[in-house]
Order: C-alpha cells, then structure tokens, then sequence
C-alpha cells in the first residue's frame, strides 16, 4: 500500500511537468525585444512579434523551424580599417556603431549573412569617405565624418531591415612605420626654423653691430671737426687779452720742454694778480667774447 502510493504521488508530480513539456511543444515562447519567424518548408509561415506564449499546433513537424531575431539596440566595433588619405598616408580608424533590427524578415530572408556584410559596408564607406580628405580634415571633423558615412551605409542596410542610429570615429591612429615619417618631418622642420631664426638673429645683431660703428665714427669725426674750432675760439678769447695770451704761451712752451711732467697753475702771487683784477679780467675777456660774436 505504501507503494503504490508512493507511485501515485510520483505519477501526481510528473503529470503536470509532462503536461507543461507536451504544451511547450506545441507552441513558441517570444521573449521581449525579440520576432520569432516560422517557417514551413523553408517559407515563411508566420511572423512573431508579441512577447509571450504562441500555440503552434504544428511546431513538432520536421519542417517547421524557428527563427529568432532580436529587435533589440545593438553594436558593433570596427577596429583598425585602413584607409589612405588625400595625400596617400595610411591612416587606421576605429568606428563605433549602434544598429537595430526593424524588419526581421528582411534580416533573415534578404541577406544571407548580413553581419558580415555589414562590416565589409562600413569599410569601404569609411574608405570611400575619409580617402577624399587629408589626416588633418579627418581628426579635426569626426562628427562630420562620421554622420557622412552613417547616411552613405544608411539606404543599403534598410534593404536589409537594419536600422543605423548611430555611427562615430573613435580613434584615429598612424601605422608605426608611418609616424616615424611624419615625427622625422616635424623634427626636420624644427631645426629648420630654429636654424633660421638663429641665422635671422645673428644678421640682425651684425647689422645692429655695423650701424652703431657707423654712429660712432660720424660722431667721432664731427668732434674732431668741432675740435679745432673750439681752439681757435678759445685762442681768440685769450688772444682779446695779452696778459692771458702770454701766460698760456708760457705754460704751453713749459710743456712742450718737459712733456713727462705735468704743468699745473696755482694761481698769481700777492704782487702778480689781485682778486678784483682778476675779476674784472674775466669781465672784460666776457665783455671781448660777446663783441667777437657781435
């Protein structure tokens, strides 16, 4: 008796999971974000959008499948498309997209591998595109860029039941042996104009050199024609005096005796030359200057 309850209780438990399992067999489950297509034969029987349970009485057929199609947001990560430029420098682009699925029957049925092509898409609309334009345009118009080739690769995947939301360059690089070239360049050009402004600078300072000598002699020669000049006025002052005159040429003839020493004057003894006199001979020396300039 114990048994064969036992056995009931088993055979209680496993009817409704036996249950289940027939039901499932009969029917599809479409998850949320998801189509579900059916085909019959390899036609298409039936498209799947609502999420939920569908009873299919003829899923258990050998020709019946299932297709599943996410409708979901999706991505993908380009890395590494080569493309040249205007001027024929090999550049390498990553490029980001997000994409979804809004027809899933032309998804399955209009393309046979549609990831596959959608990353030869991509490429050679990035190469199309960016081939046009120099390394500089590129990194400094990347939104630019990136809506072109969005719109170029935009009519194709429609064919294909994919929607493009989004496209962007992400990173922008130089094969190696491509930036050693241009960090060459750079460095070249650097000595250049460093070599230049040096070169600039020293031809400045040389001219800046020969304009102050050329200063320095004209003022040199114009007091040195100054200078007899003032001689000969300074000898006609004392000349206005022969007092003067002849003290000056005995002082000069001192020196001319003995240039080795230096001949200094200090001044008149008390029964040569008194202070007024003195004054009033350096009245009548000014009162004989003003006449001569008269």
């Amino acid at each position: 008796m114990n048994t064969a309850f036992v056995v009931a209780m088993l055979a209680g438990a496993l009817i409704p999971f036996a249950l289940y399992k027939l039901f499932r067999t009969l029917g599809f489950e479409v998850h949320e974000g998801e189509s579900v297509l059916v085909t019959s034969h390899g036609r298409l029987a039936t498209v799947l959008d609502a999420a939920g349970f569908h009873f299919y009485a003829s899923k258990p057929f050998p020709w019946v499948e299932a297709h599943r199609v996410s409708r979901r947001l999706d991505f993908r990560d380009f890395r590494a498309v080569h493309v040249n430029d205007a001027k024929g420098t090999t550049i390498t682009v990553d490029l980001w997209l997000e994409f979804r699925v809004v027809d899933p029957k032309r998804a399955l049925f209009a393309i046979s591998d549609w990831d596959t092509a959608l990353h030869t898409l991509v490429s050679h609309a990035t190469t199309s595109i960016l081939g046009n334009r120099e390394f500089r345009e590129i990194l400094g118009n990347r939104t630019e860029l990136s809506e072109a080739v969005r719109r170029d690769i935009a009519a194709e995947t429609s064919r294909w039941g994919i929607e493009v939301e989004q496209l962007l360059i992400r990173n922008i690089g130089l094969l190696p042996e491509i930036s050693q070239q241009l960090f060459g360049a750079v460095a070249a050009r650097i000595e250049k104009a460093r070599a230049d402004v040096e070169e600039v600078g020293r031809l400045a300072a040389a001219k800046l050199e020969a304009d102050t000598d050329v200063r320095v002699a004209e003022l040199e020669a114009n007091a040195k024609a100054q200078y007899p000049a003032a001689i000969g006025a300074a000898l006609a002052e004392i000349a206005a005096t022969p007092a003067v005159l002849h003290a000056y040429e005995a002082l000069h003839e001192l020196a001319e005796l003995r240039p080795h020493r230096t001949v200094r004057f200090h001044g008149f003894a008390d029964n040569e030359l008194r202070a007024v006199d003195a004054a009033m001979l350096e009245h009548q020396l000014d009162a004989a200057h003003g006449a001569t300039r008269s």
